[in-house]
C-alpha cells in the first residue's frame, strides 16, 4: 500500500471483514440457541475472538514479512494494519465480547507493528491519524457491512448474544403458533 492517503478509500481488509461476518452471523445464531444463557454465547464469542487475534499475533512467518521481508511495512501499510486491528476492537465492543485480554493482545499486535515501522527510520505516530479518524471509519465499515444504522452510544446490537430476547421471544412464540 503505497501512495497518497487522501486517494485512498479506506476500509477494514477483506479478511477481517470475513471475520466480522463470521462472528456477526455466529453471534445471531447464538442469540436464537442460548436463550437464556446468552453468558455463554458471549464467553463462546469472546474465545473465539481471542483465539484467531492470538493467531494473528504468534504467526512467526506473517512478522517475519512484516520486520524483515523485502519491503518494509510503509506509512500506509501500518495505516491499513492499526486500522484492521482498531476494527475488530470496535465490532468486538458492540457484540459485547471485547475481553480485556483481547484489548490487550491487540494492542500488543499495534505496538510490535509500529515497533517494526520504527526500523524504517520513520515515527509511527507522525503517519498514523487519531483514534477518532480510525474509530469513524470503523463505525462505518460496520454500518456498511452488517446493514444496519451506527450505533449511537448506549445503544445495543441485537444481534448480540447478550442483547434482550424478549422481542424475539413474542415473534417465536407467535411464529410457532403458541399464543
Amino acid at each position: 500500500m503505497d501512495g497518497n492517503m487522501d486517494e485512498i478509500e479506506w476500509f477494514p481488509s477483506p479478511i477481517f471483514q470475513e471475520l466480522y461476518a463470521k462472528l456477526n452471523r455466529m453471534a445471531g445464531i447464538a442469540a436464537y440457541m442460548f436463550v437464556g444463557r446468552e453468558r455463554f454465547a458471549t464467553l463462546l464469542l469472546m474465545r473465539l475472538t481471542e483465539t484467531v487475534i492470538l493467531w494473528l499475533s504468534e504467526d512467526q512467518t506473517f512478522w517475519d514479512d512484516i520486520e524483515e521481508g523485502p519491503r518494509p511495512l510503509g506509512p500506509l501499510g501500518l495505516q491499513q494494519f492499526y486500522l484492521d486491528m482498531k476494527f475488530v476492537m470496535c465490532f468486538a465492543s458492540q457484540g459485547r465480547y471485547l475481553s480485556r485480554n483481547l484489548h490487550r493482545v491487540v494492542n500488543d499486535i499495534i505496538s510490535k507493528a509500529m515497533a517494526a515501522f520504527s526500523t524504517t527510520g520513520m515515527d509511527p505516530d507522525s503517519v498514523l491519524p487519531e483514534d477518532d479518524w480510525f474509530n469513524e471509519i470503523c463505525q462505518d465499515a460496520i454500518e456498511k457491512l452488517s446493514g444496519k444504522p451506527k450505533i449511537a452510544n448506549g445503544e445495543r446490537d441485537l444481534n448480540s448474544p447478550t442483547a434482550s430476547v424478549s422481542a424475539q421471544s413474542i415473534s417465536s412464540v407467535r411464529s410457532h403458533g403458541s399464543s
